[in-house]
Parts: C-alpha cells; structure tokens; sequence
C-alpha cells in the first residue's frame, strides 16, 4: 500500500473541461481563479475507480456548480513536473453547457469568469492551459469548416441532423 501510494504521489493524473457556452452569437470559456491565484480551467485530481470522463464531470461540478455532459471528440493531453522527481498528465475535454448560474467552491476558488477566445490567452497564468486553449481554438475552426462544408453540399436538414448527434 505504501508502494502505491509512493508511485501515485510521483505519477500524478488529473482529468478536467474547457466548458463554453454561446452568448449572444459569440462563444465564452469558463475559467477560474484558484485561492493560489492562477487562472486556469476546471480539473482535478482523479479518484480511485473513476473514469477520465467521470473525474471531468464531477470536478467541473465540484469547483463552479455547472452540470455538464461531455459532447464533443476533443481530448487533449498536457504533461509537465510540478515538483522536481514528479510527472504530472492532465486530461482535457470540451463541452458546452447552457446552464447560466456559477458557484464558485467556496475555500478553493476565489473568482469564475465566462471569457472570449481571444482573451483567454492572455488571462490563463500556466502555459499548459495557454496551448490546450489553442488547441480548442484549432478544434473549433475545423469543426466550423466541416459545418459550413455540410451546409454547401448537402443543405440545412444534415446539419439539423448532425448537431443532434454531437
């Protein structure tokens, strides 16, 4: 047991979302400000038996309030070392919520903020979270191509279609 608990203190996995809504016909990114004073995404630790998905939701949930599903394709892994001798992978998703009201948890967040795409950049603290943002920004531009794409070639109907699947 104490082998375990030595290798997941040095092998370190947490799982998290980029959650956006729309907002006036422009897409906003929720971030947070930890009581540590980084502005980051929702994410956390994951626990014994949960699934990447499952850690995603519930820390989501845990940290603002906001009730999610994860809808979209997007997965994106970040590595780095917090502390000399520990590795440390967080796994990312993307979805989209409508709900509107955001509590933020009280002692480990300090402030949620709903921003563009365009100022995330400047307002994320870690790098890790400046290109996982990119990468979300490139995602979202190839999903709009395919969409415009779809409307081109086959009309409206398939587009109603496939929005229902995502």
């Amino acid at each position: 047991q104490y082998f375990d608990s030595f290798i997941r203190s040095l092998l370190q996995k947490s799982c998290g979302v980029i959650p956006y809504r729309q907002n006036g016909g422009q897409r906003e990114y929720l971030i947070l400000l930890q009581n540590n004073h980084c502005w980051s995404f929702p994410k956390g630790h994951m626990e014994r038996g949960e699934t990447e998905y499952m850690t995603a939701v519930r820390e989501v949930y845990e940290e603002t309030s906001v009730q999610i599903r994860i809808n979209t394709d997007f997965r994106e892994t970040v590595h780095y070392h917090p502390l000399p001798g520990v590795s440390k992978e967080v796994v990312y998703f993307l979805t989209e919520t409508a709900q509107t009201e955001i509590k933020p948890r009280e002692g480990e967040i300090a402030q949620v903020e709903w921003i563009p795409l365009e100022s995330a950049e400047s307002v994320l603290t870690h790098e890790n979270d400046k290109n996982v943002n990119k990468m979300q920004g490139m995602h979202q531009k190839y999903f709009d191509v395919n969409i415009n794409h779809i409307i081109e070639s086959h009309g409206i109907l398939l587009l109603q279609e496939n929005k229902m699947k995502l």
